[in-house]
């Protein structure tokens, strides 16, 4: 098995790039080092045939050329006076069969410069990638030296997913970014940000702590805490919203954001005065009474919602979404519906849950057709019930559509069986956290239950805690429940059903440094009781394991129609003869090869 590389990106500005050769090779590399603001230098004799480009580039005073051949005094003569002159890296493009590119190679790896030789991995200390630049926006593909063409048509199969000029909305989101921080900064010191404190901790590696999803309350005046909010509330829709909808966002509609996240002690500005999170029908709707419609979208899949929610999505004329509602799923509304996700971040959930409300109030009023879609199912866990009221009290109907719920589909996915004749004759579902952040009271220990906790992985530590000891105010009254043993087996499922599905599988002892070592993927579940071990087990000598990705489903779908196709191409043997050559196969073709 092929170890792995080490992907990093190089700030190359002012860099002194020494290129051997003067071919198309040659040309390539060159362009690449003037794109990252290096200085290239082309080494070839005055004999050889330089490629037009980099002609033109040596006439424009671009690329400097050397008319020689290739001398070991130059790797520390032509670089920077910095480095003592050595150069920064060497880019090698003679022919394969040149007995130079070994030598140079050598002659680098001992001098410790990075080297790159074409078609000559082993030659290497580093390999350049297929890349997508769309400014601030970079994309890059390695099949680690096994197929470069194969990477080329990874690469263009991926960037053609994104919507078009998204290194714009990139570029306007780190904007907004950095608007945030300082203005948080400002607020909290009252003073300008010292040089040491300019830079922000990077937003992927943030996103990835176990603390991503912690809970932060509504009343809660920590400094520490006021001053990141906003921008964990940028990190999450960074994370939970369809690329489409980030790459719409203008710059008034950053200014609009920044406005009406300046404080969690207000609710944001209504949704009718923003270009961002929702659009006005253009034509009129007849005048009647609108309806309203709560429907659950299930774990995430999108084959697992239910006919009547799908069509529901697709006739309804206004669409309120919560934010964790998978992309895939948002994907399937039609363009011309508005679409509002809400805007709930760490302290502001019952503001932005208000917003909602009112937003189908005003638009049932208007004669819409208004639907509320949720995640999972609308009355486990997610305010289903109370949304119904508040509409009923206005004098509309509430039609309601079923979810597949996590808390049972999750641990399937996970090949957890919560009930098992041998093991388990009891499921208990359970909340990890209450109203205003509470803590519920843990469910007392029973071997043959299995018990499921939602929305509870931002306060793990406290809910093992309170699992597997008593407060010290419970200590001196007697024991009102059985404790939990430590050696628990327990699971963590989380972005269940989605191709990133992860799946953690340890005890109670462990789980807590599990999710704090492998990070956090929300949405996620925790799946306690002897279940979790009848169809895996970790090794003995595992504290816990880990497991990526699912795939099932999307497998079930196209064995089905591979079969489909099978039988359309029996049929149709010389029109598929006819119209193959013409066009690239499907890269799913690829893997059958």
């Amino acid at each position: 098995m092929q170890v792995p590389a080490l992907l990093t990106a190089h700030s190359c500005v002012e860099h002194v790039h020494l290129i051997i050769g003067c071919g198309p090779l040659a040309a390539s590399r060159c362009t690449k080092s003037l794109q990252v603001g290096a200085r290239p230098i082309i080494i070839a004799p005055a004999h050889e045939e330089v490629h037009f480009t980099l002609a033109r580039a040596i006439e424009e005073g671009k690329v400097s050329r050397i008319e020689q051949d290739f001398e070991e005094q130059q790797l520390n003569s032509l670089g920077r006076e910095e480095l003592d002159g050595y150069v920064d890296a060497v880019f090698v493009t003679l022919p394969a069969d040149d007995s130079r590119s070994i030598r140079i190679s050598g002659l680098c790896r001992r001098k410790r410069i990075p080297v790159n030789v074409v078609d000559a991995p082993k030659l290497c200390t580093f390999t350049l990638l297929s890349t997508h630049l769309d400014g601030p926006l970079q994309i890059g593909i390695t099949t680690s030296g096994s197929g470069c063409k194969l990477s080329s048509r990874i690469r263009r199969e991926v960037v053609s997913s994104l919507p078009a000029n998204f290194g714009e909305s990139v570029e306007r989101l780190g904007s907004l970014r950095r608007q945030i921080w300082e203005e948080d900064y400002r607020t909290q010191t009252g003073g300008s940000i010292p040089a040491a404190e300019a830079e922000i901790e990077d937003e992927e590696a943030a996103a990835q702590k176990y603390t991503f999803n912690k809970l932060v309350r509504e009343n809660d005046r920590d400094p520490a805490v006021l001053r990141t909010r906003r921008l964990r509330w940028l990190s999450q829709i960074c994370e939970y919203w369809p690329l489409n909808r980030l790459a719409s966002i203008t710059d008034s509609d950053v200014a609009k954001i920044l406005e009406a996240y300046k404080t969690t002690a207000q609710p944001p500005p209504p949704v009718s005065d923003s270009t961002l999170e929702q659009s006005i029908l253009s034509e009129k709707l007849p005048l009647r009474k609108g309806t309203i419609t709560l429907a659950g979208s299930g774990p995430g899949h999108p084959s697992l919602l239910t006919i009547a929610t799908q069509t529901a999505i697709q006739t309804s004329h206004f669409i309120l979404a919560d934010k964790l509602v998978p992309a895939e799923i948002l994907a399937l509304i039609p363009r011309r519906t508005p679409v509002h996700i809400a805007r709930k971040f760490p302290g502001n959930a019952d503001a932005a849950q208000e917003e909602l409300l009112q937003l189908g109030l005003n638009a049932a009023r208007e004669g819409k057709d208004v639907l509320r879609l949720k995640q999972g199912d609308p009355y486990l866990y997610g305010r289903g019930a109370e949304e119904v009221t508040f509409f009923r009290e206005r004098g509309y109907d509430v039609r309601v559509i079923p979810g597949i719920t996590s808390a049972l589909s999750a641990p399937l996915f996970a090949d957890i069986p919560v009930t098992h004749r041998a093991v388990a004759d009891q499921v208990v579902i359970c909340t990890g956290t209450g109203r205003k952040g509470a803590a519920p009271e843990p469910p007392s220990y029973r071997k043959s239950k299995t018990v499921v906790f939602l929305m509870a992985l931002h306060r793990l530590e406290s809910l093992v805690q309170s699992l597997t000891v008593f407060p010290d105010e419970e200590a001196g009254q007697g024991p009102k429940r059985k404790l939990w043993p430590s050696s628990t087996p327990c699971t963590v499922i989380e972005r269940a059903s989605c191709p990133d599905q992860r799946v953690i599988r340890t005890t109670l002892q462990y789980v807590c440094q599990a999710v704090e070592d492998e990070g956090s993927r929300p949405p996620g579940l925790l799946v306690v009781g002897h279940s979790c071990g009848v169809l895996h087990q970790v090794g003995e000598n595992q504290r816990w394991s880990v497991e990526e990705g699912f795939r099932s489903l999307d497998a079930i779908g196209s064995t089905t129609s591979e079969l489909h196709l099978l039988k359309d191409l029996e049929q149709t043997t010389e029109v598929v003869e006819k119209v193959q050559p013409y066009g690239s196969p499907p890269l799913s073709d690829l893997l059958t090869v």
